[in-house]
């Protein structure tokens, strides 16, 4: 569909940086930009749509804590407003080393994004405005300004596309489509044309949501109760543990069977997904309940998850049964699940399509390397979820910003952050669903714990402009108890008496022979810090606001030192290939020995560096070794 004015009318306003999009993508580049000091404006197609949850009820989750807590290390929002919005709390896979310890929190929907939506309008530097944008105006290949469905033109040096899931979206269930965005908002039906049109490659995905139902509806007598932590762990690390610590909601747990199953199985010729109505790409990790039961038939039931959406209300989401089906066929299969017999829907649960990019076309910065002061972020980069879509938006918002300061691009690399993975896979593998982060994805996971993303980032994000002093000074006080720390225990011996036998008698450790030290018995997995207090007569008193975050990381540093010094050297050598950098204007078919297909995907993705040439599929090792023999020739 493409857009023609009636009339056009030039807003004499002054603005520097234009933000698309205002889901947890777009917060996060529009806060980024006008707190770096440029006069920002965020477009979206309904107020009411700020930092939405058109899906899951939660932020965080195995791998999404870590790029939350990674974004507030960096100085972004998310983290802070999912702690004042919370209602219930639980850190997953505890059972497993710290590598894969992620926080996840339920949220009042409706409170995460009023609370968001405060926060940018009290931004200084940042306007809010409802209004379609159809055109980005271009000079040259570089960004002039923007065009709203209205006409008006609106001038700008940068523009920021965060459009999520509302290009020419499609919601779908049974054989009923409607033309509108997630939760029956506005679609976004024009921008598409205008980007191909300035040679961007475009993707069709699409994605599902369950229903959501009435809880007055639910018998939760059949059905398991799932709690929340008894100690909550806040998400940002500007957040005070002892302002977290309330009382929380339950969620339950229930599962599907033959009946279900048999049901989906009669029915699965009126599933858009079978009968062809839906054309996008789906996520493999994030599958509908047709999907799961054809794909998994030798599964007798999967888990359904019933979830409260918020506190002032009483619909609730039913993890892990998205559907398409058609609206008799959800009410009859969510009734035979145990406690949802008389279940009553109150909204149907639908697929959704969408227009997004293939996000090779994007430099590792998220600006487009074919139009000048393009960025994008967020699930139109091909992403799936909340949190990878705020990642890639404040680190749009950064970098839109430093390009305006004339600086180098703010670039996290995969041995610092889940974000550097992130942005890496995208804009180097090739992607036909939409992507979703995994710890398996990342290399050096070990040392991309979530419990450090502040040691990792926050100096980054100070030198971006992000952190503000105080919150930079607290941090380095925090490093230097940790230093001190450890190195006391690394040299505070502790010799064969009565008290330490008992100590470790107590918890069932091997009795010492001779003397040792406190940090080679913290490395024994059934000891700790805490645990040697009784022995330890040396200990320091720390600031009560830094205590728990000062022991946790003295003992995980201690206890998997080995470990981690491995992978720092993995790290090393990883460095080496990310420093040695290609010109720009490198021409691969001067290389000799190059094969044919490598040059064509080097010239396809234009890599930044010999680290990031090496991920590319279709460039072989030896293909690696030619191009370092003719950088340094």
């Amino acid at each position: 569909m493409r857009y023609s004015a009636n009339s056009v009318w030039e807003n004499r306003d002054k603005y520097d940086i234009v933000v698309i999009g205002a889901g947890h993508a777009g917060c996060e580049a529009a806060l980024a930009s006008a707190r770096l000091g440029f006069q920002t404006i965020v477009f979206t197609v309904s107020v009411d749509s700020i930092a939405l949850m058109p899906c899951n009820p939660n932020i965080g989750g195995s791998s999404k804590g870590h790029l939350v807590r990674e974004i507030d290390a960096l100085g972004g929002e998310m983290g802070k407003v999912i702690d004042q919005t919370f209602i219930q709390s639980k850190m997953l896979n505890k059972s497993k080393g710290p590598a894969v310890h992620s926080l996840r929190a339920q949220a009042d929907k409706l409170r995460y994004s009023n609370t968001m939506r405060q926060v940018l309008e009290s931004q200084e530097r940042l306007e809010i405005k409802q209004a379609e944008v159809v055109n980005i105006i271009t000079e040259d290949n570089k960004v002039t300004g923007v065009q709203t469905y209205s006409g008006t033109v609106y001038r700008c040096r940068a523009v920021i596309l965060c459009t999520g899931t509302y290009l020419k979206a499609r919601c779908v269930y049974g054989d009923v489509s409607q033309n509108t965005g997630p939760n029956g908002l506005q679609a976004a039906n024009y921008l598409t044309e205008c980007l191909k049109d300035l040679g961007i490659k475009m993707y069709r995905f699409k994605t599902g949501t369950p229903a959501r139902i009435d809880r007055n509806t639910v018998d939760f007598s059949k059905m398991e109760e799932q709690f929340g932590d008894e100690k909550i762990v806040p998400f940002s690390f500007t957040t005070a543990p002892e302002d977290v610590q309330i009382d929380q909601v339950s969620c339950w747990l229930t599962y599907t069977n033959d009946k279900t199953h048999e049901i989906i199985r009669k029915n699965l010729d009126r599933s858009p997904l079978y009968s062809g109505m839906i054309e996008g790409t789906g996520p493999r990790y994030c599958p509908s309940i047709e999907d799961k039961v054809v794909k998994f038939a030798d599964k007798d039931r999967h888990q359904v998850f019933i979830e409260p959406e918020g506190l002032e209300t009483n619909e609730m989401y039913i993890g892990g049964m998205s559907s398409s089906l058609p609206e008799d066929v959800q009410y009859d299969m969510y009734r035979t699940v145990p406690g949802l017999e008389h279940v009553k829907i109150v909204r149907n649960a639908y697929a959704i399509e969408y227009d997004c990019i293939d996000a090779r076309q994007l430099k590792p910065s998220l600006e487009f390397r074919s139009v000048e002061g393009l960025f994008s972020g967020g699930q139109f980069n091909g992403s799936s979820g909340y949190e990878e879509a705020a990642a890639q938006g404040l680190v749009a918002g950064i970098n839109a910003s430093r390009m305006l300061h004339g600086k180098e691009p703010m670039i996290i690399d995969r041995s610092q952050a889940y974000i550097g993975v992130l942005i890496d896979d995208l804009v180097t593998k090739e992607s036909h669903e939409p992507y979703r982060m995994m710890t398996s994805r990342a290399e050096y996971r070990l040392l991309l714990r979530q419990d450090n993303a502040d040691r990792r980032l926050t100096r980054i994000g100070y030198e971006m402009g992000l952190i503000e002093e105080k919150r930079y000074n607290r941090f380095l006080l925090k490093e230097r108890l940790i230093a001190d720390e450890i190195d006391r225990l690394l040299h505070t011996h502790v010799g064969i008496n009565e008290k330490v036998q008992d100590l470790l008698s107590t918890y069932d450790s091997t009795p010492l022979n001779s003397g040792t030290t406190l940090a080679e018995l913290i490395r024994r997995p059934e000891l700790s810090y805490d645990i040697l207090e009784p022995i330890d007569k040396g200990r320091p008193i720390m600031p009560n606001d830094l205590q728990d975050e000062v022991i946790e990381q003295v003992n995980i540093s201690i206890k998997y030192e080995g470990y981690i010094r491995r992978q720092e050297k993995q790290v090393e050598q990883f460095k080496k290939l990310e420093k040695k950098k290609i010109p720009e204007n490198i021409d691969y078919d001067e290389v000799k020995s190059l094969r044919i297909e490598a040059i064509q995907k080097l010239k396809e993705y234009r890599p930044v560096s010999i680290g990031q040439a090496s991920r590319i599929s279709g460039v072989s090792p030896a293909d690696i070794s030619v191009l370092l023999v003719y950088l340094n020739a």
